[in-house]
């Protein structure tokens, strides 16, 4: 099912890029489009993960730089039974997360400082899991392939805005809408690019929350980290997603701190509603939450190893 939707995604994909295209160029122009957008598909299988890694500078860390960090990857993607994924920290202040990868065995986990900062050990443990469901149910190859085309399908409609709007007689060109048509296109391209990204964004989600709550095992864990993440990103602000925002649905929590299109037109479905169905996993699982420990003060995210061990 996973391939099918791949496939049904990159039809898509490729039919905005030869829409733009013949805006912008006429049937000559759709060909041409046609054909970056098949270099776009191929490099964006092979290459799209790499891209957005390196897009938010995350740097890999193994048993040596990050000791814990790796070690809770590895009970977790045990349990998800997984192979070991690479892990990555973005040195980003806002807490979140986000996995890629075109398969489990060339899958990567990577975690914001923020993320590593501001929850419990048990927490962190809940979003990755989450992280780990994605790959396990091989939502990462739609999640990267999705950013890479979406983000370029916005840079071919700035390019028809510039170039599309006529030849040197004012004239348009074959197919082309001139320069009022030409804006309308640059803001309708990517809005439809955007629309093809939530139309698997939002289900995903759920599915995620569901499964990475079992693979940690305490669905309290994972609801806890979205409402800490959910509020914090609104008020630490994430400017490599705020420079790109197609890569915002790759993300545990949307990164994006505007709020002009919540709901309808938002990447990621309701923290609340997610909390709640979290609530009535646990319920129907018969696991009640856990309860506070009257421990020391707090030891940190790496105090002791996880019931996932």
């Amino acid at each position: 099912m996973s391939y099918f939707k791949t496939a049904i995604l990159l039809a898509g994909m490729t039919a905005l890029f030869m829409g733009v295209g013949y805006l912008i160029g006429g049937s000559s122009g759709a060909l041409i489009a046609l054909a970056v957008a098949a270099a776009t598909n191929v490099f964006a299988y092979w290459n799209s993960d790499k891209m957005v890694l390196s897009m938010y500078g995350a740097q890999q860390v193994d048993a040596r730089s990050a000791p814990d960090l790796v070690r809770m990857v590895a009970d977790l993607a045990g349990n998800a039974q997984l192979p070991m994924p690479k892990v990555y920290i973005m040195d980003n202040p806002q807490p979140n997360a986000f996995a890629t990868g075109r398969n489990p065995e060339n899958a990567a986990v990577a975690v914001t400082t923020g993320l590593m900062q501001s929850l419990s050990r048990e927490e962190l443990a809940g979003v990755i899991a989450h992280e780990l469901a994605h790959v396990k149910n091989r939502d990462t190859l739609l999640m990267t392939i999705t950013a890479t085309i979406a983000g370029a399908i916005s840079m071919l409609a700035q390019f028809g805005m510039f170039f599309g709007g006529g030849n040197r007689d004012g004239e348009n060109n074959n197919g082309g809408l001139g320069i009022i048509g030409s804006i309308l296109m640059m803001i309708l391209a990517p809005f439809a690019a955007m629309l093809v990204q939530m139309a698997i964004s939002r289900s995903r989600e759920y599915a995620a929350d569901d499964l990475g709550a079992r693979i940690c095992g305490q669905p309290a864990w994972l609801a806890s980290a979205l409402a800490k993440i959910e509020n914090a990103a609104h008020q630490v602000p994430n400017y490599e997603a705020e420079r790109a925002p197609a890569t915002a649905h790759m993300f545990i929590i949307n990164p994006l701190t505007g709020q002009g299109m919540d709901n309808l037109f938002a990447t990621h479905p309701s923290t609340q509603n997610r909390i709640a169905a979290l609530q009535q996993l646990a319920a129907k699982l018969g696991i009640r939450p856990p309860q506070p420990a009257a421990a020391p003060a707090r030891r940190g995210l790496w105090g002791g190893r996880g019931p996932w061990g």
